[in-house]
């Protein structure tokens, strides 16, 4: 087997996301033939190098990935674990060992998230550069203004940087938007709407990437269907 670089492959064989993967690295926490791998990651042989991750070997075919669809609710985590014993959305899955969420929402927030042990298709979902649309329904305590609406497609400037000009249809008089993104910094809506002056009541992501929400009643989960992994794929450029 050609030579694959060490953090793809730990999420290739869903031992995390990629982004994760660079994570288990930085902690010292991989050995490749029984010596830490650079916090850098490495090229290796998968089919000669023996890889651990906190002692454990991690074998070089897992067989089929899992694709779930979660309707998240208000009140939980979107982490494996939490510290704080927090319900998350792993506690809503029933054998959930090796999954991990896709595209994170708030604790407040609800609505559409992936679960998959798919490590390379999580961090192209994820990531900047890949831009997947996340679209979401938010309701406002009051309508929002012209000026302000102007302003939200425009891409108001956060405290970490401007964002992108964002799609925005509105309805029920200005209390109920649908907006688009194609970022995925933390909070990030909740930031840009309150920097133009609207309170937020609820929000909920109702389709990630051309999937949609759907009808998935809140806290269920579903198999993703062939078609609907194949346009994930397509959207982050797998194919």
């Amino acid at each position: 087997m050609p030579a694959e670089r060490l953090g793809r492959w730990l999420a290739r064989q869903g031992i995390a996301s990629r982004r994760g993967a660079d994570e288990l690295l930085r902690q010292g926490r991989v050995r490749v033939n029984q010596v830490p791998a650079p916090p850098s990651g490495q090229l290796i042989d998968p089919d000669r190098d023996l890889v651990e991750v906190d002692g454990r070997r991690v074998e070089s075919d897992r067989g089929p990935r899992r694709y779930l669809a979660l309707n998240k609710p208000v009140g939980v985590v979107s982490t494996v674990r939490d510290p704080e014993g927090r319900p998350t959305v792993l506690d809503l899955v029933p054998d959930g060992a090796g999954l991990f969420p896709v595209g994170r929402l708030d604790r407040d927030s609800r609505g559409l998230l992936f679960l998959t042990d798919d490590g390379e298709l999580a961090q192209r979902l994820t990531h900047p550069r890949y831009g997947a649309p996340k679209t979401y329904r938010v309701r406002l305590a009051q309508p929002i203004s012209r000026s302000q609406l102007q302003e939200l497609r425009e891409g108001p400037a956060l405290e970490d940087g401007p964002t992108h000009p964002t799609a925005v249809r509105p309805e029920a008089r200005g209390e109920v938007l649908f907006v688009t993104l194609r970022e995925g910094r933390n909070r990030e809506l909740r930031r840009m709407l309150e920097l133009v002056g609207s309170t937020v009541l609820d929000l909920e992501r109702v389709e990630f990437a051309g999937i949609r929400l759907g009808t998935l009643p809140p806290g269920a989960v579903r198999e993703l269907s062939r078609a609907e992994v194949a346009r994930l794929r397509r959207e982050a450029g797998l194919g």
